[in-house]
């Protein structure tokens, strides 16, 4: 006997087989939206190497006009200035070392000791370079009241300390500078003075001192210096502070003390002292008083036009130092 079975189609079984599609439709868009993010994360992070840069924009070429013609003016540092007696003016030497009222040729008492271009020589241990020695002279003006001569304290102008520190290390013409740059204080002791005036009576007070130098030829110390007229000039602004300077020490000289006073300033084109500073003082303010009135009553005749073109815009800059010494 055949049996037939006849299977009905419950509901449950459909629903489940509904849910289990829509999972299968979810997982398969999870996985597809998944794919879609790995793939826009990879391009993101490595697009780049597979591309090639952009091209740089050509800037246009930009051309900048020099005016070469007319270079800015260079006004070349002095050369140390020496003072030379006139009356012992020999021919112009070959080498110019240093600058003067008159020329000179290296000479020296003693054989070469030294790297600079000096003579040697025994004497004073002194901060400057003085070739000789000789005592101080001032004009003779009528009445007027003359310097009497010092007992126990000498004064002497001397040119500025050679241990001024300096920024950077010292070159040999800086060095020459400091060793020569004397001021000869010097102006009558009478104000009123025109600028023409025949040659003063007026001589500085020097004392030899002890210099080690590289000049080989034997004589009467002395170095390479050409006298022109800045030199000239030079000379003339020391004798007329100088021969003041002794005047007014030799009124004061119980007032003032041992001591080195330095002073910095520039002489315009007109012959007149300008912007005078005290850089240095280890005296007392009477021998200040004394300093700076010497330098401030001068009365020069204008810098020549040849001579002031080639200095600074400021005219002739100048450092002066003058000491007073217990002897």
């Amino acid at each position: 006997m055949t049996t037939a079975e006849f299977i009905f189609a419950q509901p449950g079984n459909a629903i489940l087989e509904r849910k289990q599609e829509l999972r299968k439709v979810l997982w398969a868009f999870l996985a597809a939206l998944l794919i879609h993010l790995v793939v826009a994360f990879l391009l993101a992070a490595f697009g780049g190497a597979f591309t090639s840069a952009a091209p740089v924009e050509d800037k246009p070429v930009e051309l900048t006009l020099v005016d070469l013609a007319t270079p800015p003016p260079v006004v070349a540092k002095n050369t140390a200035f020496v003072e030379n007696d006139e009356s012992k003016q020999m021919a112009e030497p070959k080498e110019k070392t240093f600058e003067s009222n008159a020329n000179s040729i290296a000479a020296s008492q003693l054989p070469a000791t030294g790297d600079l271009p000096l003579p040697s020589q025994e004497g004073k241990e002194r901060p400057w370079m003085d070739l000789e020695t000789h005592e101080h002279s001032v004009p003779q003006e009528g009445a007027q009241p003359q310097p009497n001569a010092l007992a126990q304290e000498t004064p002497q102008p001397s040119p500025p300390p050679q241990t001024t520190p300096q920024p950077t290390p010292v070159s040999e013409s800086e060095q020459l500078a400091m060793l020569t740059n004397t001021p000869h204080p010097s102006v009558q002791p009478s104000v009123a003075r025109t600028p023409a005036q025949p040659r003063s009576a007026y001589r500085a007070q020097k004392q030899q001192t002890r210099l080690a130098g590289s000049i080989t030829n034997r004589g009467r110390s002395a170095v390479n210096a050409v006298g022109t007229p800045l030199g000239q000039y030079q000379k003339m602004l020391y004798d007329a502070v100088g021969s003041r300077w002794y005047y007014y020490v030799s009124r004061q000289r119980d007032l003032v003390s041992i001591g080195t006073l330095r002073l910095v300033f520039s002489v315009d084109r007109n012959g007149h002292p300008q912007n005078l500073k005290v850089a240095e003082n280890s005296s007392n303010e009477s021998f200040a008083n004394v300093c700076l009135q010497s330098v401030l009553e001068i009365q020069l005749p204008p810098i020549p036009e040849d001579v002031a073109d080639t200095l600074p815009p400021q005219g002739l800059d100048e450092e002066m130092s003058f000491t007073m010494y217990a002897n």
